[in-house]
């Protein structure tokens, strides 16, 4: 614990009674202090992570869910009839669609991603026939044209240049894939809102987290797209999600 505290770690005593439980042997416990010094995610380094009350299995480098996006599961919660079709898109461990799925059983969830990791990280947390790879909507089946009726999305959406100035759990041990949101951080959901009426049902919604500052603008990429947004804040656990049908 002593050593956990010296490398920054605010819950040391949590984090290493969880580390003792996840080893198998004094040498597993020694590599995953060693590597939680490094400044590893832990959950990465336990292999799971807790979210929306689901424990959601990750592989090495992918991006690790935070609290702040149980905003967009709930939001799509809401939003989902009985047997409503769900896309969880730049899905990375497939952490919404699951929470979604948990939530709402009577739903059929798919997941996308561009990042093997992540899409392997995927099928262990959702039924893995219904986890695609590919560029977005490219990897979806051609089925789901215009059959979507809840589309949820984490895409990237840090500027490129602000990537730097991110914590190293996140900089130096995710993959920038998932972090990279262009210039403005708003290219993967300029691509998303301009191509999500062809994939939504009618009256579907299209749920996206973005931040604080880019609230309104990811709410007028939806507009333009033909699309009415609003915005959604939980201060509780800082999460932003703009919502449109």
């Amino acid at each position: 614990m002593a050593r956990l505290r010296a490398a920054g770690c605010v819950f040391a005593e949590e984090e290493a009674a969880l580390l003792i439980a996840a080893a198998g042997t004094p040498d597993d416990l020694e590599r995953m202090v060693l590597d939680r010094e490094g400044g590893r995610p832990l959950e990465q380094i336990l292999g799971w992570a807790e979210f929306g009350g689901v424990r959601v299995a990750l592989e090495p480098g992918v991006f690790v869910p935070r609290r702040r996006s149980e905003l967009v599961v709930r939001l799509a919660v809401e939003a989902a009839r009985p047997g409503a079709v769900a896309v969880d898109l730049c899905c990375g461990s497939g952490a919404l669609g699951a929470a979604l799925l948990a939530a709402r059983p009577d739903v059929e969830v798919h997941a996308a991603d561009l990042d093997p990791a992540a899409v392997a990280a995927a099928r262990r947390n959702l039924p893995p026939q219904r986890v695609h790879q590919g560029d977005l909507y490219d990897a979806l089946p051609g089925r789901l044209r215009g059959r979507i009726d809840v589309l949820l999305v984490n895409a990237p959406y840090v500027p490129t240049d602000e990537i730097a100035m991110m914590p190293p759990e996140a900089r130096d041990h995710e993959h920038r894939i998932a972090l990279d949101g262009g210039e403005d951080g708003l290219a993967v959901q300029r691509a998303v809102c301009g191509a999500a009426r062809d994939w939504l049902a009618a009256g579907g919604t299209l749920v996206i987290e973005t931040g604080r500052s880019q609230a309104d603008r990811t709410a007028a990429l939806m507009t333009a797209a033909g699309l009415r947004p609003r915005i959604v804040m939980d201060a509780d656990i800082g999460g932003v999600a703009v919502v449109a049908m």
